[in-house]
């Protein structure tokens, strides 16, 4: 009964490190910068954003997997005007999503969204 448990506390430890080992690379990772994302009525949830082909994905620091969450499309994507939220974290809402960042990493993001060819936002047939 003993060996059982030990090895449950050891396997759920091996878990809980690879969880902690996963999140520190997620937010060293080039290119990403902390986020947390609100979908609909739903709280805030802590993650990382990257930019990638046109697309900031969203990946929570909470999971397994390296993908992405959400895929937020930069070609016709419309902000709110931003607002502060708490922890010194600015928001903004697109569409039914809604973003939250440090001033630096929203400033980096509405500046990735006006650095959009102008071409990208044409429907060319």
């Amino acid at each position: 009964m003993l060996t059982i448990l030990t090895d449950a506390l050891l396997a759920a430890l091996l878990v809980a490190a690879l969880l902690v080992i996963r999140g520190f690379a997620l937010a060293r990772s080039r290119g990403s910068v902390p986020c947390r994302i609100k979908v609909g009525s739903h709280g805030w949830r802590s993650g990382v954003a990257r930019y990638a082909d046109g697309e900031l994905h969203w990946i929570p620091f909470m999971g397994v997997l390296f993908r992405p969450r959400h895929a937020i499309a930069r070609r016709g994507l419309t902000v709110s005007a931003r607002r502060p939220i708490d922890g010194g974290l600015w928001a903004v809402d697109c569409g039914l999503i809604s973003l939250a960042m440090s001033e630096d990493a929203l400033t980096g993001f509405l500046a990735w969204l006006e650095s959009a060819p102008p071409s990208a936002y044409l429907d060319v047939a």
